[in-house]
């Protein structure tokens, strides 16, 4: 068992290790409860850690959550009914209501 990393909250603890666990990755999350005594430990000792079950994996798992923090952006698009330019992240043309074209 290898310490991977610690999150800012419980939410994102979970939802890392839930998706190092979709991934093939097994991944607990430990030190849930300890925000409740942030002050009498040091504020770092209390977040939530997420651990590998098998320090194997430690290098694809560190991509993994690489990858959820930093997101590929979709390619900016055109519409195609006005022409409109927009933003990889918008799925609705704001000129005429359009709908991205999906490929």
């Amino acid at each position: 068992m290898k310490r991977l990393c610690s999150a800012p909250n419980l939410v994102i603890a979970t939802l890392w290790a839930d998706a190092l666990n979709a991934a093939g990755y097994p991944a607990q999350v430990f030190s849930r409860y300890l925000s409740g005594i942030a002050g009498e430990i040091p504020p770092d000792q209390a977040l939530p850690t997420v651990w590998l079950m098998n320090e194997t994996d430690l290098a694809a798992a560190r991509a993994l959550l690489d990858a959820l923090e930093r997101p590929r952006g979709s390619p900016p698009w055109s519409c195609p009914q006005c022409g409109e330019r927009h933003p990889g992240q918008f799925t609705q043309c704001w000129r005429c209501g359009r709908q991205q074209p999906r490929f």
